[in-house]
Parts: C-alpha cells; structure tokens; sequence
C-alpha cells in the first residue's frame, strides 16, 4: 500500500472516530470520559477502527481535538457535552448522509431551488452547490437547481444549517420546458 493510501485510511478512520464521539454525545446529552472507550465505538461499528493496543490513545485525541476545536466542551461534572458549534457540525454530517426517499412513480412535478447569495458569503454558497450535486440535483443556472421528488424537509434543513432561510425558494414546477434532457439525466420515463 502507497503512502497516499495509509494517509489517506489514516484521515478517514480519524474522522469515523470524531464523528462516533459526537453521536455518542449527541444521542446521550451528556457523557463519561470513560464510555468513550474501545469497546464503546466498536459496538457502534466504527470503520477501520482496528485492532490492537494504539486504540485508547486513538480515542484521547480524537476527543483531545474535538474539545480543541470547541465542538464539545465539559460540563460543571466533568462530562462531555455538545456546544453549539459541535452541534451545527452533527447537522453538517447529518445532511451529508442525507438520502431523499425516491418513491415508485414520479407525480410529474420539478422541485426547483433558486438561492440568491451575496458575494460576501461565497464559502456558504459554494457549500450548498457541493451539497446539491451529492444529492443529486441538477443545476439548471448557476443558482437554480432541479430535482423531480419531494425535497421540502431537504430545504428546511439547508436553511437551518446555513442560516439562509430568506435566501432560498422551493418552488413545485408543473412543468420546464424542454425536460427531455433532465427527464433522461433522472431515468424518468419520457411522455
């Protein structure tokens, strides 16, 4: 195995083991230091965790980290709990995962999405297209995007998430003229 392959493993097993400690945390309220433990994130799966003796100093310092980077912090008992910022970033992961349930026959409706974001907040924006295209949307114009299944609680959560209720439109669209092309890019059936 390269290099770039270890390093690679390396980052992607770190960031199961942050993400495992923020759901713990998250789904617990509060939590002991000490049921952030081996046996803890083995039992939730966490990818390439592996074996042997480094696993405890693993734990340490993903936790170590994520206080660092204030994303929990602990409270008055000495338990660790979720700030605000860990809490906006287990929303980021959540959305990141975030499936749309594909029902078995389309109903012939576009769901449409326009932001219009000012320039000063170009990171946000660049986040939402990076966002759209894992899902799946089409881009139709540079902020105007396309997807043919309900995606309302899709849209509640990027409003939330980056703090750009106003600046987002879900329109419901009977019909866009010349769809072939996007009909064909979603296998839906052409009339």
């Amino acid at each position: 195995m390269g290099v770039m392959e270890k390093e690679s493993r390396r980052k992607t097993r770190k960031h199961a083991i942050q993400e495992t400690i923020l759901k713990m945390v998250a789904a617990a309220g509060v939590l002991s230091v000490a049921l952030v433990a081996p046996n803890a994130l083995q039992a939730l799966g966490v990818s390439g965790f592996g074996k042997g003796g480094r696993q405890k100093e693993r734990i340490g310092n993903s936790r170590k980290k994520l206080v660092t980077h204030g994303l929990l912090e602990y409270n008055e008992k000495g338990l660790l709990r979720l700030t605000p910022k860990g809490e906006t970033k287990l929303r980021q992961l959540k959305l990141r995962e975030y499936k749309i349930k594909k029902p078995k026959r389309w109903d012939n409706k576009w769901r449409v999405l326009t932001f219009d974001i000012r320039e000063e907040r170009r990171a946000t924006r660049d986040k939402i297209r990076r966002t759209l295209t894992v899902i799946g949307f089409i881009r139709l114009q540079d902020s105007v995007w396309v997807y043919p299944y309900d995606c309302e609680n899709l849209t509640t959560l990027l409003k939330a998430d980056f703090k750009i209720g106003k600046d987002v439109l879900y329109i419901i669209a009977d019909s866009i003229e010349n769809d072939s092309w996007l009909r064909k890019q979603f296998s839906l059936t052409l009339d």
